[in-house]
């Protein structure tokens, strides 16, 4: 049985002490791949390595999270662009819109948030979506840009049917998190009415970590514990939960051993 947890930063400092431990714990839980969004520049460089010290199970992304469009986020932009021309990566993220946090740049926010969905088209890649407080609005732009070509994930999924159904009917996935265990959050009752193949599995560690670790450090071995609760929610066997996620996963990702590669 294979887990993929397809949203994870463990690079950060929170992993410093023990991150090969921590990655181990996660392979011994059957958690086998790892998909790392980026945050910004200051990111990059710890997540290339860890890629490279774990080839077989860290695959890099590429991109700017909204939280760290500011007053120069054309020249983090520009950055995570060249980084786009030099190499593969798995995908174009973390990208998006965060009205939980600050809307001073919200304009700027959407301005990178089409940037970058642009880019992913230029490289044939993905795109992984933050959507904290903004789902109706990336929705919409979404629709706007009326482009088929685009496809990806709405990382940490959290909101309403309607919403689920209209990001599905977009061409894209919804990511499964930590969110799911917490009994105030609804989304039991939410993904009750969504299909299995529209689902991947995250962590958002070291973020976000469910039921029973809830308030403390997330890690990927924790991926497992979301599989098993949507088990218990869809009322199928957890390995019917890892083999569609996964295979959802790998759809979406593809089925390369490595994305450190050049560009063609």
């Amino acid at each position: 049985m294979e887990l993929i947890d397809t949203h994870a930063h463990l690079y950060l400092p929170e992993f410093d002490e023990d991150r090969d431990a921590m990655i181990a714990r996660a392979i011994a839980a059957g958690v086998n791949r790892f998909y790392l969004p980026n945050v910004d520049s200051r990111t990059v460089n710890n997540m290339v390595q860890l890629e490279a010290a774990y080839p077989q199970h860290c695959f890099a992304m590429m991109g700017v999270h909204p939280c760290s469009i500011k007053e120069n986020w054309e020249e983090e932009l520009a950055i995570a662009y060249d980084w786009l021309k030099r190499r593969r990566f798995a995908a174009v993220g973390e990208i998006g819109i965060d009205l939980y946090w600050d809307t001073t740049h919200v304009e700027a926010q959407k301005k990178a948030f089409l940037r970058q969905a642009e880019w992913s088209l230029e490289f044939g890649l993905p795109i992984v979506i933050h959507s904290r407080e903004s789902t109706e609005l990336l929705i919409d732009l979404l629709r706007e840009l009326r482009e088929p070509r685009l496809r990806g994930v709405f990382h940490c999924f959290g909101g309403t049917v309607a919403q689920a159904e209209a990001i599905i009917e977009l061409g894209f996935l919804l990511g499964i998190g930590g969110v799911l265990t917490y009994k105030k959050a609804g989304l039991d009752a939410v993904l009750t009415q969504i299909g299995l193949e529209h689902l991947v599995l995250e962590t958002d560690a070291p973020y976000l970590a469910p039921v029973p670790f809830r308030g403390k450090r997330n890690e990927s071995a924790y991926v497992r514990i979301v599989a098993e609760k949507l088990a218990e929610v869809k009322q199928v066997a957890l390995e019917d939960i890892a083999r569609q996620t996964s295979e959802n996963a790998i759809k979406l990702f593809g089925t390369k051993k490595t994305a450190a590669e050049p560009v063609k």
